[in-house]
This record gives C-alpha cells, structure tokens and sequence, in this order.
C-alpha cells in the first residue's frame, strides 16, 4: 500500500461530505475531491506527519472555494440531478409516515444548512458532521483557534435562526 492510500483513503469520505455542502453539487465535489487527492499526492513531500484528515481537508477546502469562485465567474448555477436518486428505502419497518417527517426534517436542514455562507456552513460540517476537533478546524480553516469557537457560535445561532423560519 502506497503512502498516499495509508494515509488519505480512510478520509475520503470526509473530503466528499466538505466538499459536497461547500459546493451543493455532487458532480462539482466529486471533481474537487478528484483534484484534491491529485494535489495531496503531487505534494505528499510536504505532508510534515501531522493529522493527515486536517492535512487533506485543507486541500480539498481550497479546492471547492476555487470550485465555487470559478463557478461564480462563469455565472454557474449548482444543479444537482443525482440528489436523492441512491437513497435506499428502508426496510426496518417504519411507516411512510414517518419516513415523510423524516424527509421533511431533513430537508428543512439541509436548505438551512445551504442558506449559511460558505465560511460558516464549513465549521459546522467539519465539527458536527466530521466530528474534527477545533485545533483541526483551525488548521483547515486557516484561522485561529477562538476564531473557530466564535465562527461556530455564530453559525450554530444562524442554522437556529433559519430552521426556525422554516417551521409552520
């Protein structure tokens, strides 16, 4: 096995799910997490041993803010065809009238989530979703450490604000 496949493979995943909510297109952050992992491996001589997640995920937040200012310019409009085409239907049981809130619920999370500025809506992926500690935040974010705390308050606060919105 390969440095780069020790070391960035497990985080694949991770490096979608960023690059998906800063983009909201599927297409556009499987591009990104393609290109990312070109550059981690062109540029591996510079990995200095650190946390290779917070390592990748700088690359690959680099990558989708050049995705989103490319896609500004060019006056793109993020269209997602695939969204929702592979989500298996379950089998435990549930009603579809449970399933119906849940797809509602998430939705309303989702839009909320979207309707966040980019720099707020990375925070909350990289420490709600990814689950990263604030130290790596920093470091992928390119921020101090109370900048993080405070950026994430904030954004905590607007995500509140805006599901509030959404509910009748």
């Amino acid at each position: 096995m390969t440095r780069f496949e020790e070391l960035f493979l497990p985080h694949l995943k991770a490096a979608y799910n960023l690059a998906r909510w800063l983009t909201d297109n599927d297409s556009a952050a499987q591009d990104v997490v393609q290109e990312s992992a070109f550059r981690a491996v062109k540029f591996l001589h510079r990995f200095d041993g650190g946390n290779p997640k917070a390592w990748f995920l700088t690359i690959v937040r680099n990558e989708s803010y050049n995705w989103l200012k490319a896609a500004a310019r060019q006056g793109a409009v993020a269209f997602d065809e695939a969204c929702g085409e592979d989500e298996p239907a379950l089998a435990d049981g549930r009603t579809p009238e449970w399933q119906l809130i849940q797809g509602q619920e998430a939705a309303q999370l989702q839009q909320a989530l979207l309707a966040l500025a980019p720099v707020f809506r990375e925070v909350i992926v990289l420490k709600e979703l990814e689950d990263m500690p604030y130290k790596d935040i920093a470091k992928i974010v390119d921020i101090p450490l109370g900048t993080v705390m405070s950026r994430l308050a904030r954004a905590r606060a607007m995500l509140r604000q805006q599901l509030q919105k959404s509910r009748p």
